[in-house]
């Protein structure tokens, strides 16, 4: 196979001066009002199944193409539509899959470090794109998507499925029109039961069916230095961002969706550490960050232990293991249910007939209003950079016992309290931080509008990685 790099495809392709040129009116008239929107899956032995079925359930669009860098995993897939009289085009190379004119649009549920790329050249090639969670793996590449969707005049959803939940949407207008009064804190929970992914001793086959270059794509091609190559790719740094960066992003962009803030926050500390277990894992299993808005603060935890050692549940924070609080002056929201001080009940808020998330995708790409989508991707970069930020906290930091670390943050009280009920949490679970020390991340101040750190030039530094060429993110999109 020919190896295609990115100015070769560009060259090559018609789509820089037919379809990238097409105007809103004419792209409809392409398109047809009555024909279904063409989509390709891009990534599905995980998340990407999802996208399978659920395009698979909207009238108005049709799968024509899959594309997967693991062999087996694609042509199983292709093989289950051939079974149902389906025919689609696979793809292991994702360029290839992106000069195919008659394609319209792309869902795409690879690791983290592939979302912004692919993202990318997509716009580029004239396609819309439904990008899952995170947005980016870094700050710096998430603005870089928000450029060419604009640049292009592309339809880019966010996969941030809760964007599009009626009731959520009526429940936190009503807390923003003051029925609970101000908002202090709104808080992001990520309980969720994560183990040891195990320690090896040596690199690790490569499954044969997988175009490991291809999944590497823009993070270092080094030998595979844990068990699994495939879902633990989250917790190391080079692929993934935590399940701050993984499950927490959606309570993360709830909680700015809240606080109704459109910038990143100029205040950022993060603590936390890998603690309960060692294994091959590089990023916290225990966390918190705290992102200062000024005006009211979001913060965020993260806890992949249990309850208490040798227990199956996980910890609950106002009756809830994941999702959000928004805590006001007179009470809180959990969920959809609205509690006064006490805790007491005022009212929940329950929608049928939501509109599907992908379902919403497809109607913006129909209409070719950004405006129609639920999650534009703005909004999702907005929310995948504070879980960048909070990383880069954490990272920047250093290990210091707990009464150093109440010190550095004792002027918050809620930082504080965050950090006595994570300490109680660790000590639930075995883990004395006297003896085994959490980490205390850097504070940070940011320019939220400029998206760059305040006189740091090290923070600045892991707010873009450093790309495998011909797999770069460009500067220019």
């Amino acid at each position: 196979m020919q190896t295609l790099t990115r100015r070769n495809f560009l060259k090559s392709s018609l789509l820089t001066t037919g379809a990238l040129s097409l105007s809103a009116s004419s792209w409809r008239n392409v398109l047809g009002a009555n024909e279904a929107v063409r989509v390709a899956v891009v990534g599905f032995r995980g998340r990407g199944a999802g996208h399978i079925s659920e395009l698979g359930r909207i009238p108005d669009a049709r799968i024509v193409a899959l594309c997967d860098v693991d062999t087996l995993v694609l042509d199983a897939a292709a093989k289950r539509f051939q079974d149902r009289g389906v025919s689609v085009q696979t793809h292991v190379d994702v360029r290839q899959l992106l000069e195919d004119k008659t394609i319209d649009a792309i869902t795409t549920a690879t690791p983290n470090h592939w979302h912004s790329l692919i993202s990318i050249w997509a716009c580029q090639a004239g396609k819309d794109v439904y990008v899952e969670k995170p947005v980016s793996h870094n700050v710096w590449e998430g603005r870089k998507v928000v450029e060419a969707a604009r640049k292009y005049n592309r339809i880019v959803q966010s996969g941030t499925q809760s964007r599009s939940n009626a009731g959520l949407r009526e429940a936190l207008d009503w807390v923003r029109a003051g029925n609970l009064g101000k908002i202090e804190i709104a808080r992001g929970l990520c309980y969720k039961p994560r183990g040891s992914i195990g320690k090896v001793d040596g690199p690790q086959p490569i499954p044969a069916s997988i175009n490991y270059d291809l999944w590497c794509g823009p993070a270092p091609n080094g030998p595979l230095m844990r068990k699994n190559l495939h879902y633990d790719w989250h917790w190391v740094w080079p692929t993934g961002n935590g399940d701050i960066g993984n499950q927490g992003i959606h309570q993360m962009d709830v909680c700015r969706w809240a606080l109704g803030k459109p910038e990143l926050s100029p205040k950022i500390i993060s603590v936390g550490g890998r603690l309960g277990y060692v294994d091959d894992g590089e990023t916290p299993n225990t966390q918190f960050a705290v992102h200062d808005y000024g005006d009211a603060l979001l913060i965020f935890e993260v806890r992949g232990l249990p309850s208490a050692k040798g227990k199956k549940e996980m910890d609950k924070y106002r009756g809830l293991s994941i999702g959000h609080v928004i805590e006001c002056e007179g009470g809180y929201l959990a969920g959809t249910t609205a509690f006064d001080k006490d805790g007491n009940q005022i009212r929940s808020f329950k929608t049928k007939g939501e509109e599907n998330h992908m379902e919403n995708f497809i109607k913006a790409v129909r209409s070719r209003k950004s405006s129609d989508l639920n999650a534009d991707i703005l909004e999702g970069h907005l929310s995948s950079a504070l879980c960048h930020t909070s990383n880069i906290s954490y990272r920047l930091g250093a290990q210091a016992n707990p009464d150093a670390i109440r010190d550095a943050i004792r002027s918050d009280r809620d930082a504080l309290e965050t950090f006595g009920r994570m300490e109680e949490h660790l000590a639930a679970n075995g883990v004395d931080l006297k003896k085994t020390k959490a980490s205390l991340g850097m504070f940070l101040k940011m320019d939220g509008k400029a998206e760059r750190f305040i006189n740091n030039p090290a923070a600045d530094g892991l707010l873009k990685d450093n790309y495998r060429a011909p797999y770069v993110v460009p500067e220019k999109v």
